[in-house]
């Protein structure tokens, strides 16, 4: 095959995009404007949730759920050491305390080591649906009884409908399984975070409140808005919303298609490798103890491939070492990521066996 698989492409809906930015366009409204009110709610219809905020990234959304559960410097939270390094640099912003918590044979963050290392200092837990398999809600009981606030990144997981947490940060990021260029979505349950959100997202006004009186900074000689708490830019816009509107119109069929690709994948390889994969099915992982001489093949084969995230604790900014954290350091050198997304067909799959199990 002289076509390289590439590990990620986009989700473009070109023709679509096209003729609904078109309408768009042709308002008054390019920022946070009706389409962003629009998208928010037909994100919590699709999903069965009762607060969703708009937001211009993933990692804005995680911010904006780490300053609403209150995390502040000093302040121990659990997270895992396994994610992309945008579920925990926030912390590091925020200079909490961070205590990884290791993982399992999923590379999920484990309930049990999360158990053990609850302390009454312990200001949330952060879990992340990687790949978009779902975090085991055991986290979400334990933490309850504490009241330990949860906070779900799920930047990898869409399309399927996340019950526990008390915030959820979604992303439609490039290579998500929808994008609107870029953006997130933050879920929250609790009302008053709703209406707190709502100002943080733009530098702490009240934006209805100003639109009540015709956007207008003064009115008479009295303020027509006040900051009690300063806020973020972290609003999303009607042109990212509108393309959000399309991708959630297509959101089933997208994950009907990764789960039919993944599925295909772990039929054909799952007696020779130890697959990961479910939910959401952004990412399709492999443990090998071969990994190294196996990932080359796959390249010089033209199929891309690769770790895709590190774990956290050997960046300079987490500390730069490796903690006792016996599950990942076990499977450090054993995972990858095969190709999973929208352009992968049956005939690539095949492919990527033959390639793997070295009949091509």
């Amino acid at each position: 095959m002289d076509d390289v698989i590439p590990l990620f492409y986009p989700q473009i809906y070109k023709e679509e995009w096209i003729a609904a930015l078109s309408e768009t366009f042709s308002t008054r409204w390019l920022g946070q404007g009706p389409k962003v009110n629009e998208f928010e709610q037909a994100f919590g219809q699709k999903f069965d949730y009762d607060y969703c905020l708009g937001v211009n990234s993933g990692s804005a959304a995680l911010e904006l759920a780490y300053h609403l559960a209150g995390i502040k410097a000093g302040d121990e939270v659990i997270t895992t050491v396994f994610t992309c390094t945008a579920t925990n640099i926030p912390l590091l912003r925020r200079k909490a305390k961070i205590v990884f918590a290791d993982i399992d044979d999923d590379l999920m963050i484990d309930p049990e080591d999360v158990n053990r290392k609850i302390t009454r200092r312990t200001k949330a837990i952060v879990v992340v649906n990687l790949g978009g398999l779902q975090f085991d809600p055991v986290i979400s009981l334990m933490a309850a009884n504490r009241g330990i606030p949860v906070i779900v990144d799920a930047c990898q997981s869409l399309g399927i409908s996340d019950l526990y947490g008390d915030f959820v940060a979604y992303s439609f990021q490039a290579i998500k399984h929808f994008t609107t260029g870029d953006g997130g979505m933050l879920v929250v349950r609790d009302e008053d975070d709703y209406h707190r959100a709502k100002k943080l997202r733009w530098f702490g006004i009240d934006r209805e409140k100003k639109a009540s009186l015709g956007w207008r900074c003064m009115v008479g000689h009295q303020m027509a808005q006040e900051i009690e708490e300063p806020g973020y830019k972290f609003h999303l816009n009607d042109i990212a919303a509108t393309m959000g509107m399309v991708g959630l119109k297509h959101s089933d069929e997208i994950l009907a298609h990764r789960k039919t690709i993944a599925e295909a994948y772990r039929e054909r390889l799952g007696e020779s490798l130890t697959c990961i994969a479910g939910g959401a099915y952004w990412l399709f992982g492999v443990l090998t103890p071969d990994r190294e001489s196996l990932m080359t093949r796959l390249r010089e084969h033209g199929v891309e491939c690769d770790q895709v995230q590190l774990r956290n604790d050997v960046f300079k900014a987490f500390g730069g070492y490796r903690q006792a954290l016996p599950n990942m350091n076990k499977l450090e050198s054993q995972y990858f990521y095969l190709p999973l997304h929208g352009r992968v067909t049956m005939e690539n799959v095949e492919y990527v066996k033959e390639v793997i199990c070295g009949q091509s």
